[in-house]
């Protein structure tokens, strides 16, 4: 055979290889970025969402559940089901035994299964860097890797690169599963407020981090494989008004504590009181709010969980409930002189489109240039199992987002 002949054979095969589906395990980068608001990412051009919504798809908003609250609705994306399952309905809660739970130590109360113990489960590795209730071990199973305790001071651009660390593991040590808690725009939004410039600075700086972390993908060729999500767990609001429901328990002669919680506040009765009684007094004291017995809950709201306390105060914004005197609340009440203000949030994203978040995917099985409508948070841990080729987590009550994935 000629020379020439034997190099036309093996371009021939080189791109016969090049077209084939790759036959490396699939990998799924799953991000949120706290407290960014579905329309955030159109205020001013930022490459890196600009990058994924024209290659990539987009959706119009991702709904939270209620309560659209980080640790809740990082649990549902997370395990795909309500807080009436998961046990998650809050940041902070009282146990019914008494014991007050709050950031680090919520995931010990998690009653479903989070998505990389299901990935786990079925073989594939995961990791995790600083996923809401991602520091308990579920059932005695923890990911392969995981970033623990909790450290607020760790920047982005550190988990951009063990983001890109794990996926240069080789085959049979790299997860497959890589899900990462971003900052996102939470601080400056409770802080300064929805529309506040500082918003857009924080935004800035998590899609420079973003667009990093894209490009680090890009270089190593490896979109073939990998599906990058970025979500947000809720938006965010500019409150009206506050309520201590701490202090309104006590003008209502009401016995018992209250955890304030924004959108609601979680009440556990003292040692023998009725809820349906203090419910009702506690609607006469304060007519501004809606207050249920736990087993009244309307049934839509999913929230109904022994961990809601006893009875459970519903405010409709701009009223919120939180904690008088607190840093927040100094931020609150001080605001106004320099003509700012502070934010909320929590409340149902069927009625306060404010409470809506992001939602963009690029990479394997995401068309180019897909644009979604309105998606459900309670969808993404199916949609995620999906493109892994796994079941999604047991306690699942989602369906994969149609169009991504799809074979």
């Amino acid at each position: 055979m000629k020379r020439s002949d034997i190099a036309r054979a093996l371009t021939a095969c080189l791109l016969a290889s090049l077209a084939l589906p790759s036959l490396a395990k699939p990998s799924v980068i799953l991000v949120s970025m706290d407290g960014v608001r579905h329309d955030y990412p159109d205020r001013e051009p930022l490459p890196g969402f600009t990058r994924m919504a024209k290659d990539g798809a987009r959706a119009e908003a991702l709904m939270p559940v209620f309560p659209s609250i980080t640790f809740p609705a990082h649990t549902t994306l997370a395990t795909g089901t309500h807080p009436d399952r998961h046990g998650i309905v809050n940041n902070q809660f009282v146990t019914p035994g008494g014991e007050e739970l709050r950031y680090g130590t919520t995931g010990s109360a998690l009653a479903a299964e989070p998505l990389w113990v299901a990935a786990e489960r079925q073989g594939v590795r995961a990791a995790t860097f600083f996923w809401p209730i991602s520091e308990a071990r579920w059932q005695g199973v923890a990911p392969s890797y995981a970033r623990v305790p909790f450290d607020d001071e760790v920047p982005e651009s550190a988990k951009v690169e063990q983001i890109l660390a794990w996926l240069d593991l080789p085959d049979g040590q790299r997860p497959g599963l890589i899900v990462s808690w971003w900052h996102g725009a939470d601080g400056s939004g409770h802080q300064y407020g929805p529309d506040s410039a500082e918003v857009r600075e924080e935004l800035r700086a998590q899609d420079a981090e973003l667009a990093r972390l894209i490009a680090g993908i890009d270089a190593r060729g490896r979109w073939s494989e990998t599906t990058l999500l970025v979500v947000s767990d809720h938006g965010m609001l500019a409150p009206g008004g506050a309520l201590d429901a701490n202090d309104l328990l006590e003008a209502a002669g009401v016995a018992g504590r209250a955890v304030n919680a924004s959108a609601l506040a979680l009440i556990r009765l003292e040692a023998g009181g009725d809820a349906v009684s203090a419910a009702r007094k506690l609607a006469q004291a304060e007519p501004r709010l809606r207050a249920f017995a736990r087993a009244e809950l309307p049934p839509a709201l999913r929230i109904a969980h022994e961990n809601a306390g006893d009875v459970v105060l519903l405010a409709e914004p701009p009223l919120a409930f939180l904690d008088a005197w607190t840093q927040f609340d100094f931020w609150r009440r001080a605001s106004p002189l320099w003509g700012g203000e502070v934010g909320v949030h929590g409340y149902e994203p069927e009625k306060s489109p404010e409470m809506r978040a992001i939602f963009f995917a690029l990479g394997r099985g995401v068309p180019p240039g897909a644009r979604l409508g309105r998606v459900r948070a309670l969808d993404v841990a199916a949609t995620v199992s999906r493109l892994l080729g796994i079941s999604p987590p047991a306690q699942n009550e989602g369906t994969p987002i149609a169009g991504l994935g799809a074979e």
